[in-house]
């Protein structure tokens, strides 16, 4: 299991001396891209070397015990000792399988995040934006920033379809098993005999692609400008700050108007576009090989049911892990890691099963 060990020390002891070094500091976007794989490996050689010194004691302890005429309680004191060590050895082979696992390469990144209301009506439109509530809640509690890029409202104060980013560190580790559709079971606003309703909406999320990953060719694209609708009083009225960006070769558009300015509204709609092509690129190759999300839970497809919201009871349940948990209100008020972190060590569980299963072939 740790045969890359070696290979994985040398490369932070290279990362440390480059780290150290006048040439290291010359380029500050080189620099900074050194500190990120410097500070990610560093828990990773710490274990890594606590599991060294302890196995070396291991071995001392075990030539001790070998050697004739030892002194009785020197002998207990001893075996004592090495049963300890071998558990905490245990505990730190553990770990280590945890911090080798493969990780997501668009973990650390910020998203775009898509909701959308399903079958339901305005009752759908009113449960898509406790689900804008809920995600803007949890981005708050954990000091990330949101900033909306595209919303259309409903009629009896529900949101159609709202698309927003959600920039900060880890955003994506955290929200990518959001994706799927969502279902709540709830009485209606406009429900006079107390009869319980389903409906549904949708969540895209899709990790931040940069200008590096997707380079868009102006020629592709046709940008028009629009007056913005809605609140925004004289500026949205007598401007046309809106923009509106259609990608010729996929027909994909993209809207934004809610920011001041025209440039301000064109990066933010480039900003989705790219995120989105890039997402479709991915997707193709996902099906093509089947290959990159197949540790991940739920297949994140937007037509898979993956949570329901049943209100009468008070309860929130994920079918992709079989969770049930009876704290609806607390998490619709932002308290998302009671779902967050059990999908995560069931990610987790399932990549150790895929560790252990590949190991097991090549022995």
């Amino acid at each position: 299991m740790f045969e890359q060990m070696h290979e994985i020390e040398r490369r932070y002891e290279e990362l440390s001396f480059r780290l150290s070094s006048p040439e290291g500091m010359s380029d500050p976007n080189a620099y900074a891209a050194l500190v990120k794989d410097y500070k990610e490996l560093t828990p990773l050689i710490e274990s890594w070397r606590s599991r060294c010194a302890l196995q070396q004691e291991i071995e001392e302890e075990q030539a001790m015990l070998q050697e004739e005429a030892a002194d009785p309680l020197f002998t207990d004191m001893v075996q004592q000792e090495l049963r300890k060590n071998r558990l905490s050895l245990s505990a730190l082979d553990e770990k280590l399988r945890l911090l080798l696992l493969p990780k997501d390469a668009d973990d650390d990144k910020s998203i775009i995040m898509e909701i959308r209301a399903g079958t339901g009506g305005e009752e759908a439109a009113l449960f898509a934006r406790d689900l804008w509530r809920m995600y803007t809640m949890y981005a708050a509690k954990r000091g990330w920033t949101c900033e909306t890029v595209q919303c259309s409202e409903a009629d009896l104060g529900g949101i159609k379809e709202i698309v927003f980013s959600i920039e900060g560190s880890g955003v994506y580790s955290r929200l990518k098993f959001e994706s799927g559709a969502h279902r709540v079971q709830r009485v209606p606003q406009t429900e006079t005999q107390g009869r319980i309703q389903t409906s549904a909406a949708t969540v895209a999320v899709m990790p931040e692609a940069e200008e590096m990953e997707l380079e868009l060719d102006p020629k592709e694209l046709r940008i028009d400008t629009f007056r913005s609708s809605g609140a925004g009083g004289q500026h949205i009225n007598k401007t046309s700050s809106a923009i509106r960006v259609t990608h010729l070769p996929t027909g994909m558009v993209v809207e934004c108007q809610d920011q001041r300015s025209q440039r301000e509204n064109k990066e933010q709609a480039l900003k989705v576009l790219r995120s989105r092509l890039l997402q479709q690129k991915q997707e193709a190759y996902d099906r093509e090989y089947n290959a990159k999300r197949q540790s991940q839970v739920g297949s994140g497809d937007r037509s898979e049911r993956i949570r329901t919201y049943n209100f009468p009871q008070g309860r929130i349940t994920d079918h992709r892990i079989g969770l049930t948990v009876y704290k609806l209100d607390e998490i619709l008020n932002g308290n998302l890691d009671l779902l967050v972190e059990p999908l995560l060590l069931a990610d987790r569980e399932e990549k150790l099963k895929q560790m252990n299963t590949g190991e097991q072939a090549d022995a």
